[in-house]
């Protein structure tokens, strides 16, 4: 799994289950000499979506991507994570059973209204610093 310091809970799982994804999809699609790290672009694209977690303006209550009603990514990103999903989201069951599971029951839920006031991550952090 993967360790960062600027997210948690939720956004964490939601870090955590992309990783796993650009995982399968790179090892099958990118030439790298090791199998078990991420290629320059996969790893780009994975800090890409820790700075867009933790901008959520849902902050912990962020709905699954699909749902949100708000599109933070670039559209070229918005492709490709579209791409990886596609890709490794059938083959996600075997190697990460209860992740898969979990992030299929988050897909079911509705999606959300407008998004409340100083909810995101990043928000919260800063204002804890103060």
């Amino acid at each position: 799994m993967s360790a960062t310091p600027l997210l948690s809970g939720q956004l964490l799982f939601e870090l955590n289950t992309m990783t796993a994804m650009a995982k399968i999809y790179c090892r099958a699609h990118h030439q790298q000499e090791h199998k078990k790290t991420l290629c320059a672009e996969c790893t780009e694209l994975l800090q890409y979506a820790e700075t867009r977690l933790d901008r959520c303006p849902y902050g912990q209550d962020k709905p699954t991507c699909n749902k949100c009603p708000v599109h933070c990514y670039k559209p070229h990103m918005k492709q490709k994570v579209k791409e990886i999903m596609i890709y490794s989201g059938p083959r996600m069951l075997i190697p990460h059973p209860i992740m898969s599971i979990k992030h299929l029951l988050a897909e079911r839920k509705p999606a959300p209204g407008k998004p409340p006031e100083g909810v995101s991550n990043r928000h919260i952090r800063k204002q804890k610093l103060t």
